[in-house]
């Protein structure tokens, strides 16, 4: 489809109210612009002629020494970016003036937002856990774990985990324009709410209900676009500044629709001969065109979180030092906020920050939510009173149930109506949070004409469907959402925001981002690799080796051997390398960045020059300081063998750890493979020395095709073709056979070939790996029996008595059937 189609195909989809705009409402969307001088008025009147394409790419800019310029947002030179970036510079300063104005913008041709309504009803959420001592992390535990796990697979035993109810006939509405808290005591099953809502629930908890965006079910689109989770734990890049993280993540989620928003914007404006505010349309243009759009984001964003102080400042890690902890997690905030995403679903974003900033992020996102219609779910613990008041609805959770969900003015009525009150001094935050605690529950209790009995999560959970807030709720989710009141720019159907090309870029650049930081470890590689080939060409000095007996040629085939090993060794470091960049890998993958494939191709094909730079140094220093054969060919065919066996090692141990995702186990399992692939190469045990029932392990061994294919090309050399007292044949021949090698020409290009199809495979075994497993987790839930018996008291709404010791007595369950009828006519008030 042509542009002109796609505009006016997008222009159908928005909806539009028709109306005629006076001349008075003209003068106030462009009282901005009044005092512009004659040179800006008329560069604008002819942007004003372009079609509506090149409209949406063309845009006025004041250069620093003054100078009004006509320049296309796509094709910027550097002067011109950074003039660019200078004048947008107010975006992230005032960033409510700038949605009002944006606001007022698309408002003023009727063009409508796209918004999402999230519904859940009866929203089930459940974990398999070990109870008691069962789930302890001992060792027998550990290794009956595993043996159990295999033995469920087979179908061969039953599964000894029980059931825990993490979310229990959750139901509710989240509707956009407005900010909603979700407040809960630990382990009330807040993170467990949002990733359900988000659509990144693991696949090890069981989900069972309804979750409608909009009217479509989570099948019909894709939730992890169309909804950002922000998550609790900071994982970020530790070698990456705060912008190039955030601008990462810009790149790889893309724009969204902004771009047919502009085009949209242009061609009304265009119909209606309206002339926009030029700082509004500068950003739009630079947000939504051009290399720089991604980078324009991220200066917003920063700006708005307060992390412009500290954009340049590598993130760090507990080995390297960066921001700090608030500012990181702040980081996480920024790492989404760039999403195209409309619905934000954040978790604890508070932790580590003080209360000033928590309220400055909270009432911009407010802001956002408000002027341009977003849905957000925002958990906090404890939040301060003054952040408190920015929300407009709240979710209290405890033991996965509601106890209220709905506007912030009735939460106070509802617990009234139970019996409990907040007192003036106490925050309506830390009340709804201890009013449910069997510890606290008793301070807020203001019936004096009736004892006190503890109120069980299940009672208030009852109470509030009766509530009228509960019954509005109720009757809302019984009328379906209408499909077609869904605007069609606001779920996302595309798996990923960028296109592969766009994706691969970023990745390859990230990557020689990280070499760059990492240089240090590729220099000492380099540097160790280089002592070796000093010492090994000491050791087989070219003036002791001689070419004289089969016992000289197991001399220079041992020479061999070892460098083999060294290049081999060399590609150990992948291991940990990878290990450390997983967990950020993860994550990203989860958040559709990108496919896996994306990542693992850079971090293979980016570092083949290190390769290279490995191999040449050992074959420079080794190859004629040990003696091998004299011809320049022969040099070349080692050379290449020596750089296909280092990039198949590098596979290799970058398949075990992307298969092991443990930094013990990997390595564990990459020296194991060393052990293995030494015994099996074709030099410590010839090939009639081994064993028939391990010879499998001698052709599968990367090192024995290295090996045999290294001394073919030396031993049929000029060097060795002699023969000695009581042998025909030639003395390389001789050596071949001694250790069970072919001694033919086509042996070289077999081990090549095989070598070649080694690093294709464990790459693409890598791939495999990170495409399909997911984190590594040694730690299994666990769970006491009397916290079981607990979750289970408040599901079914029995009473635990508890000692004098203030511990739940177990063996004592008191059934508070009657009191709880008593209480009926109080729920129903």
């Amino acid at each position: 489809m042509d542009d002109a189609g796609e505009i006016h195909a997008f222009g159908r989809s928005l909806r539009r109210e028709s109306s005629v705009w006076s001349r008075g409402g003209e003068e106030l969307f462009s009282r901005s612009s009044r005092d512009e001088d004659d040179e800006e008025a008329l560069r604008w009147a002819a942007l004003e002629k372009l079609p509506t394409y090149d409209r949406a790419r063309t845009a006025v800019l004041a250069m620093p020494e003054g100078e009004l310029k006509e320049v296309n947002v796509e094709k910027l030179g550097a002067q011109e970016k950074h003039a660019l970036l200078q004048r947008i510079a107010w975006v992230g300063d005032d960033h409510e003036r700038f949605l009002s104005k944006f606001k007022d913008r698309v408002d003023r041709v009727g063009i409508q937002l796209p918004t999402i309504e999230v519904r859940y009803d009866n929203l089930n959420v459940e974990a398999e856990a070990y109870v008691g001592s069962r789930g302890l992390p001992t060792i027998l535990n550990t290794y009956a774990n595993v043996l159990e796990g295999l033995a469920n697979a087979l179908h061969l035993t039953q599964n000894k985990k029980r059931k825990i109810s993490i979310l229990h006939n959750v139901s509710g509405i989240i509707k956009p324009h407005r900010m909603t808290l979700l407040l809960g005591p630990p382990g009330a099953g807040k993170t467990s709410l949002l990733l359900a809502l988000a659509g990144t629930l693991p696949s090890s908890l069981k989900m069972s209900g309804d979750i409608i965006y909009n009217g479509h079910t989570m099948d019909e689109f894709v939730p992890r676009r169309s909804a950002a989770y922000v998550s609790q734990h900071d994982l970020h890049m530790a070698e990456l500044t705060v912008r190039e993280t955030v601008n990462f993540s810009a790149k790889c989620q893309g724009i969204g629709h902004r771009f047919d928003l502009l085009m949209e914007l242009s061609r009304r404006e265009k119909e209606e001969n309206i002339k926009p505010d030029p700082e509004i349309d500068i950003y739009l243009k630079a947000a939504a065109t051009g290399e720089q759009k991604a980078e324009v984001v991220t200066n917003h964003i920063l700006k708005v979180l307060g992390l412009d102080i500290c954009a340049d400042t590598l993130v760090g890690n507990n080995m390297l030092r960066g921001i700090s902890g608030g500012q990181k997690k702040r980081v996480t905030t920024a790492e989404m906020l760039v999403t195209p995403g409309r619905a934000l679903f954040m978790d604890e974003i508070s932790t580590g920050l003080d209360s000033s900033t928590t309220f400055q992020i909270v009432n911009s996102i407010r802001q956002t939510i408000h002027i341009i219609g977003g849905t957000a779910v925002i958990a906090l613990l404890q939040p301060a009173p003054e952040t408190y008041e920015l929300f407009d609805d709240i979710i209290l959770l405890s033991d996965g149930q509601v106890v209220y969900n709905g506007p912030r003015e009735h939460v106070l009525e509802f617990f009234k109506s139970m019996g409990f009150k907040c007192p003036e001094r106490k925050g309506v935050a830390d009340f709804l949070q201890e009013v449910t605690s069997r510890k606290d529950q008793g301070q807020y209790w203001i019936n004096s004409d009736e004892t006190y009995r503890y109120v069980p999560v299940k009672e208030f959970a009852e109470a509030f469907q009766s509530f009228h807030v509960g019954q509005a709720i109720k009757s809302e989710l019984a009328v379906p959402f209408d499909k077609n009141g869904s605007h069609p720019a606001a779920l996302k159907t595309s798996q990923y925001g960028a296109s592969m090309k766009e994706l691969l870029k970023a990745n390859i650049n990230r990557e020689v981002l990280l070499m760059k930081r990492n240089s240090f470890v590729y220099i000492f590689k380099a540097t160790q690799l280089t002592i070796m080939a000093i010492i090994a060409m000491t050791v087989f000095l070219r003036i002791n080796m001689h070419h004289d007996s089969v016992t000289d040629g197991g001399i220079y085939m041992g020479a061999l051997f070892f460098g083999i090993l060294m290049i081999m060794f060399n590609g150990l470091a992948e291991v940990g390398l990878t290990i450390a960049k997983l967990p950020v890998f993860f994550k990203q993958r989860n958040l559709l960045f990108f496919p896996a494939w994306t990542y693992t191709l850079p971090s293979w094909l980016i570092k083949t020059p290190l390769s290279l730079l490995n191999v040449t140094i050992w074959v420079g220093i080794t190859y004629y300081g040990i003696g091998f054969d004299p011809n320049v060919q022969r040099f070349f065919r080692q050379f290449l063998l020596l750089f296909l066996m280092n990039e198949a090692s590098s596979g290799l141990f970058r398949f075990i750890a992307g298969l092991a995702r443990h930094q013990v186990v990997s390595s564990t399992l990459g020296s194991f493979c060393i052990l293995i692939f030494m015994l099996t190469g074709g030099f410590v045990l010839a090939r009639e020395n081994v064993k028939k029932w391990w010879i499998w392990g001698y052709w599968i061994s990367p090192l024995m095709y290295a090996q045999n294919a290294l001394s073919v090309n030396e031993f049929l050399g000029h060097s060795w073709n002699k023969t000695i007292p009581g042998f025909k044949e030639p003395l390389g021949n001789l050596v071949l056979k001694s250790r069970g090698v072919f001694p033919d020409t086509k042996w070289y290009w077999i081990g090549a070939g095989a070598l070649l199809g080694y690093v294709l495979l464990f790459n693409i075994l890598y791939t495999v790996c990170l495409t399909f497993l997911d984190p590594f987790d040694s730690n299994q839930p666990t769970v006491s029996e009397e916290t079981l018996k607990i979750k289970q008291a408040n599901l079914t709404g029995e009473v635990l008595e508890a000692s004098s010791r203030g511990r739940v007595n177990n063996s004592t369950i008191i059934l508070r059937m009657g009191a709880m009828m008593n209480q009926l006519p109080i729920m129903q008030q």
